[in-house]
Order: structure tokens, then C-alpha cells, then sequence
């Protein structure tokens, strides 16, 4: 039984940092990727940074580059999305989703089968 789960979130100050934390059980850590996700009211959810959990090759959103960074701990079966000189547009709900491999390519919306339950980003 897959399963993810946020943690991190929190309000902070434009130009603040924060560190978001998805820890997963349940599924072999290779050949899949892990997202974040965002959403904020009224928007549609918009996938920011991705990571392949085999190699450990990363992607990001363009409007995310240079300030947000995706890692992984495999040791620990956890996904990070390191935020730093946030925006208040960076504001809205976190989610990390699962799409489990092979795959060879960055997985499409409908790829990712398995989400979290979101962790709340807020930035004033």
C-alpha cells in the first residue's frame, strides 16, 4: 500500500525558506518519480519540481528555478523541496504524488496515481 505524507509547511515572510518533506512507504524507491505539487485557491494545481528517485535527475517549473531544489534521502525513503526566497505567490497547498516506473519520460498529471494529503505554504 503506497503511501505519502507532507510535512514542513508553514507561513513565513517573503524572502523566507522553508523545507517541505515527503516521506514515502510502501513502494521500491527505483525507477519512479516523485512531484510537488502546488495549488492555491482558485488555480489549477501546477506541478513545481519533480525528481527521478533512480538517478536522481531533478526538474523544476520555470518560475521556480534557481531558488527551489528537489533532493531525496533513499535511506530514509524521503523527498525534499528545499523553498528559499519565497514569493507570495508561492503561496497555496503542497502535495507530493508518486508515479512508479519505469518510465521514460517526466510523468504526465494522470501519471502520478498516489498523493499526499498536502501541507499548507503560506507566504505574506
Amino acid at each position: 500500500h503506497v503511501q505519502l505524507v507532507e510535512s514542513g509547511g508553514g507561513s513565513v515572510q517573503t524572502g523566507g525558506t522553508l523545507r517541505l518533506s515527503c516521506t514515502t512507504t510502501g513502494y521500491t524507491p527505483s525507477q519512479n518519480v516523485i512531484g510537488w505539487f502546488r495549488q492555491a485557491p482558485g488555480k489549477e494545481r501546477e506541478r513545481v519540481a519533480a525528481i527521478y528517485t533512480g538517478g536522481g535527475t531533478t526538474g523544476y517549473a520555470d518560475n521556480v528555478k534557481g531558488r527551489f531544489t528537489v533532493s531525496q534521502n533513499a535511506a530514509k525513503n524521503t523527498i525534499y523541496l528545499q523553498m528559499t526566497r519565497l514569493r507570495p505567490e508561492d503561496s497555496g497547498m503542497y502535495y507530493c504524488a508518486a508515479a512508479l516506473g519505469p518510465l521514460a519520460q517526466w510523468p504526465t498529471l494522470d501519471q502520478y496515481k498516489y498523493w499526499g494529503q498536502g501541507t499548507q505554504v503560506t507566504v505574506s
